[in-house]
This record gives structure tokens, sequence and C-alpha cells, in this order.
């Protein structure tokens, strides 16, 4: 089986980088991914949806280094479980979590600290490796070796 989403969206804070217990990157975010449209009366819609991304090795360096909060980004990833949790309130609510394959960053210049990247995979330079290749895949890990 095989399933893939693609996101387009503004980061909602800026990211969070930690290291494994093995010392791999992962690099945590979350996206708010927002649809507009006007009402038959003709009155402008806003939904937002929020998501948390989370991407690995080099990419999660990379987007570490050059994303801040509102900085727009293009995500495809795949969706994982989605976990629920109580807010402050008590209520149960639901987070949708998708690891990513490949960021592309979408800001102009002056809009989050992107800058003009059309960047895909790692690393700061055009045509870098995929990310796909540092997906955590071939480790063994479980929610327990994640340091958040």
């Amino acid at each position: 089986m095989f399933q893939q989403i693609i996101l387009v969206g503004n980061l909602g804070r800026d990211p969070e980088m930690r290291y494994t217990p093995s010392g791999v990157p992962v690099t945590s975010f979350s996206l708010a991914v927002s649809k507009r449209w006007n009402s038959q009366d003709g009155q402008p819609q806003e939904k937002t949806t929020w998501f948390r991304i989370t991407a690995w090795r080099r990419t999660a360096e990379t987007v570490s280094q050059y994303l801040t909060k509102g900085s727009k980004v293009l995500v495809v990833g795949e969706l994982e479980e989605a976990r629920t949790y109580q807010d402050r309130d008590g209520n149960t609510q639901v987070s949708l979590e998708v690891t990513a394959q490949t960021i592309r960053f979408l800001s102009g210049r002056g809009e989050g600290a992107g800058g003009n990247f059309a960047h895909e995979g790692v690393g700061a330079a055009p045509g870098a490796a995929r990310s796909s290749q540092n997906a955590p895949a071939d480790m063994d890990m479980t929610d327990e070796d994640i340091p958040f």
C-alpha cells in the first residue's frame, strides 16, 4: 500500500530540532493549511487545519536552519496515524502528524526566513539528494526514542 499527502501552508511556530539517543537529528514544526472561499451570500470564509510535521536527518538540519514562524512551505510526506490528546480545557483534540519526505521552501524574500528557495530534499543547494533517503524507515524506532 502507498499513501502520500501534499500540503502547502505556513509554519505556526519556529521549528524545534532535537536528536535521538543515537544522534539522529529530527525537527518538528506545526503547519497551518488554510482554505479560503466565499459563501453563497458572498461573505469570505476561511478554515485552517493544523498538521505536525516531522523531518529527519539533513532535512531536519536544513529546516531548522532556514525556516521560521510564518515561512511558507510545500510538504510532501506520509500521513501517520492521528493521535488524540487533551487540550488545556480538557477537551479531546486530534493531532494530524506527517513524516516529511520532501520540503520545498516557498517564501519569497521578506516572507519568513526561507528566502527564495525551491528546495527539494536536503541541503541548501538545488539538486541535493531527496530527503526520502533520509526517512527513518531503515531505523527500528519507537516513540520512546524521540526526545520530545
